[in-house]
C-alpha cells in the first residue's frame, strides 16, 4: 500500500484550519481522503453521468421500471441482509440535527435510542461547518465535548446510556472544494465519511457500538455498491472486520424505490435497512417527471405519505 508522503502528493487543503480542525485534518487522515478518491472517484463520477442519462430517458418519455436484470436478485430468499448491529437493535425513537457542538450535546442527552448526527440536509456545508462538525462529534464520541456558552455550561449527562450515534454524510452529487486531489475536489460523501471513520471507528467499537451511517440522496444499486466497496476499503485499510461498518440508506429518490431491494443486497453486510425521505421523494417525483403532464402533484396541502 502507498505511503501517507505519497498519498499526499498534488493534495490540497484550500480551507483555514486552527489548533482543534488540525487535530482532525491529519497527515495521515488526509492521506486516507486522497486514496478513497483516487480509488473511487471515477467511478462516483460515471454514476452521476449514468444520472444525467436517466434523466434525459425519462425527459423523452420512458416511464420507471423494476429491472429485469435484476430480478434475481428481488425474487431469491436465499440472501439476507446483516442482523442488527449493537445499538440499532431498537429505533423506535431516532433524532436528527445538524453537528454544531451545542446541538450534538443537546441531542445526546435526549431520551432517545438513535441520533443522526447530520453533515447533509440540516447542516449548511461551509468549510467551518463541515470541519468544526467533525470535531464536535470526535469530542462526543470520547465524552469530552462539554463547553460553556453564553453563561450556560453544556455536559453530556451520566446518569444513563447516551443515544446511539450514527453520522448521515453529503450525497454523491456534492463536492466538497476546499480540499482537491490533482485540481480535483474531493466527493463531498467521502469527505464526511472518511474523517469520520478514520477517527472514530475504533473508539466507537471500542464503546460497544460501531461506525454508523445514513446515507442520503441515492438513486440506483451502483451507488449503493460504490458505498459497499468504499466500505471494504476503509474497514480493510485500519484492520477492522469487513461488516463492522451499518449503514441505513434513505429512500428519497423515485428511482431508489424501484431498486430498494437490489441497494440491500449491495449493502448487505452492511446494511442496517432503509428509511424513507418524504419530503426529498416528493421532490424526487417532481423532478423525474418534470416534462410529463401525466405526473402534476395537486397543491402541497393536499400531498401525504398515504
Amino acid at each position: 500500500m502507498a505511503t501517507v508522503d505519497t498519498l499526499l502528493k498534488d493534495v490540497a487543503i484550500l480551507g483555514p484550519l486552527n489548533a482543534q480542525t488540525r487535530k482532525i485534518l491529519t497527515k495521515e487522515a488526509t492521506a486516507f481522503l486522497a486514496l478513497l478518491h483516487r480509488t473511487f472517484n471515477p467511478t462516483r463520477k460515471a454514476l452521476l453521468q449514468r444520472r444525467i442519462d436517466r434523466q434525459a430517458e425519462i425527459d423523452r418519455g420512458t416511464l420507471l421500471d423494476f429491472l429485469p436484470e435484476t430480478r434475481h436478485i428481488r425474487e431469491n430468499d436465499a440472501w439476507k441482509g446483516a442482523p442488527p448491529a449493537p445499538g440499532l437493535v431498537d429505533r423506535r425513537v431516532e433524532i436528527t440535527g445538524p453537528t454544531d457542538r451545542k446541538m450534538v450535546v443537546n441531542a445526546l442527552n435526549s431520551d432517545v435510542y438513535t441520533y443522526m448526527a447530520d453533515f447533509e440536509d440540516s447542516t449548511a456545508p461551509t468549510w467551518e461547518n463541515m470541519v468544526n462538525g467533525q470535531v464536535n462529534l470526535y469530542d462526543a464520541i470520547r465524552r469530552q465535548v462539554d463547553f460553556k456558552q453564553g453563561g450556560k455550561e453544556y455536559k453530556l449527562r451520566t446518569d444513563r446510556k447516551l443515544p446511539t450515534l450514527i453520522a448521515r454524510a453529503r450525497g454523491w452529487h456534492l463536492d466538497e472544494k476546499h480540499m482537491t486531489v490533482n485540481g480535483e475536489p474531493i466527493s463531498g460523501s467521502l469527505f464526511d465519511f472518511g474523517l469520520y471513520f478514520f477517527h472514530n471507528a475504533k473508539e466507537l467499537v471500542k464503546r460497544g457500538a460501531g461506525p454508523y451511517f445514513y446515507l442520503p440522496k441515492m438513486e440506483s444499486h451502483l451507488e449503493a455498491r460504490l458505498w459497499n466497496d468504499v466500505f471494504n476499503l476503509a474497514q480493510d485499510y485500519i484492520g477492522m472486520p469487513r461488516g463492522t461498518i451499518r449503514a441505513t440508506v434513505l429512500i428519497e429518490t423515485i428511482n431508489a424505490a424501484f431498486e430498494m431491494d437490489e441497494i440491500i443486497y449491495e449493502l448487505r453486510d452492511h446494511s442496517s435497512g432503509l428509511n424513507c425521505g418524504r419530503w426529498d421523494y416528493i421532490f424526487s417525483f417532481i423532478k423525474k417527471f418534470r416534462q410529463n403532464p401525466n405526473f402534476v402533484l395537486p397543491d402541497r396541502s393536499a400531498v401525504t405519505m398515504t
